[in-house]
């Protein structure tokens, strides 16, 4: 109030001063109880977030979980409950931004929720640099001029669409003047005899439709968004004619993989559409793995990829009829025939046993899946010290350090109700 406000409070009588007191009591009580609504409405809406936090985290562990459960009998199913609660986790994730910024808003700075360290951008990625100069040419307060202090850098991520351009082929027609011929040049060779695509965009058909999973219905309907008509029995044809161009190359890779001395093997189920019955049944891709770069070798890692429409024995019999060596594989007794004809040697897989007692330690809090784990965390913690170290110093050391704890987990094992 001002110095006129409080002379005129000299001239009014007690029940007018009752009746202004009165007023302004009911004034700061509508205030105060708006505070609290609001403060009720924050809390509410963290009550909110908390419990959206909860129901993140649970979705990433099941997810997680589901992961490790994918190689099975259920795999299909599984995909799909994993491709499902991946939406529900982007759909909670981007409501969660959005309302999280809304309580930042009304909140005080002090109780903002902590968010996560942000990564720095890729190095390998190319930089654009815009330079944001003050508006003022001399300082705003004296008009001195101004000298480069420092500077502040920020980065944002930006996408750069993808974009198609025709290449246009001129062969210049040249005539003698002595005789009439005509001289061209030949015509450049394509991927696919008569066929309008370049490398290029096959090599993005094919990634897209094996890599990223996008069917060629809707790869069709994408380009259309760019105003180029591709049916999809051309991409079919394409993608075709593309397997065909690499086969050679798969069947170099395939002798390279097949060299080595120790594989590791495994398979997937995956779906395939079953001709004129309207759904999918179930195939088998099988996945031979050559890296030998923990044991210091340098030779390039490679994998090949087989398809067998089911999981037959005779399919891994097959692929290695010809090889020696170890093979680290899981238990599936198609490998059992080749181990008996004495040319390949097992070498079981740790991270299979592993993931039985983790499972058990998860779904019941089993104390002996978790010294299990906690013994085998230790033969995990070698293996990491001597990864890429020549194999007579790997040797030695699993002789030193792993026999013993081996060892012991097989009496432990043995010990076992």
């Amino acid at each position: 109030m001002d110095a006129a406000a409080l002379l005129d409070l000299d001239q009014l009588d007690s029940e007018a001063l009752k009746a202004l007191i009165l007023a302004l009591h009911q004034e700061v009580f509508s205030h105060q109880k708006q505070l609290t609504t609001q403060q009720e409405e924050i809390l509410s809406q963290r009550e909110q977030l908390a419990s959206r936090d909860a129901e993140i985290e649970h979705l990433k562990l099941l997810i997680a979980k589901l992961r490790r459960m994918q190689f099975g009998r259920s795999s299909e199913k599984r995909d799909r409950q994993i491709e499902q609660l991946e939406l529900r986790l982007e759909e909670l994730e981007a409501r969660r931004t959005k309302e999280t910024a809304a309580v930042k808003e009304s909140a005080p700075a002090s109780t903002a929720a902590a968010r996560p360290v942000r990564r720095p951008l890729p190095d390998h990625l190319p930089r654009e640099v815009r330079k944001v100069l003050p508006k003022h040419e001399a300082c705003p307060d004296c008009g001195g001029k101004l000298k480069h202090l420092g500077e502040d850098v920020s980065e944002i991520l930006e996408y750069v669409p993808a974009s198609l351009k025709v290449i246009q082929y001129v062969r210049p027609k040249l005539a003698c003047a002595c005789c009439d011929r005509i001289v061209q040049a030949e015509a450049p060779s394509r991927p696919i005899e008569r066929g309008i695509a370049g490398p290029g965009l096959l090599a993005h058909v094919l990634v897209s439709k094996y890599c990223d999973h996008l069917p060629l219905y809707r790869q069709s309907q994408i380009y259309a968004r760019a105003g180029v008509e591709l049916d999809r029995s051309t991409l079919a044809e394409w993608v075709g004619g593309s397997s065909r161009l690499l086969a050679s190359l798969v069947e170099v890779l395939r002798r390279h993989v097949m060299a080595a001395e120790k594989l590791h093997a495994d398979d997937t189920p995956v779906p395939v559409l079953a001709p004129g019955l309207g759904k999918t049944k179930t195939g088998r891709l099988w996945t031979y793995v050559r890296d030998d770069r923990p044991a210091g070798d340098s030779t390039p890692a490679a994998v090949w990829f087989a398809y067998s429409p089911d999981r037959k024995g005779e399919h891994p019999q097959s692929h290695l009829s010809n090889s020696t060596g170890t093979l680290q594989a899981d238990g599936y007794a198609g490998f059992d025939r080749i181990y008996e004809a004495g040319r390949i040697q097992e070498a079981a897989c740790w991270a299979h046993v592993r993931r039985k007692f983790y499972d058990l330690e998860v779904a019941h809090k089993s104390p002996v899946a978790v010294e299990a784990l906690e013994r085998i965390v230790v033969l995990y913690a070698i293996e990491k010290e001597i990864r890429g170290h020549p194999p007579d110093e790997r040797r030695e050391v699993r002789n030193t350090r792993s026999r013993p704890l081996l060892e012991s987990v097989k009496q432990w094992l043995e010990g076992r109700p």
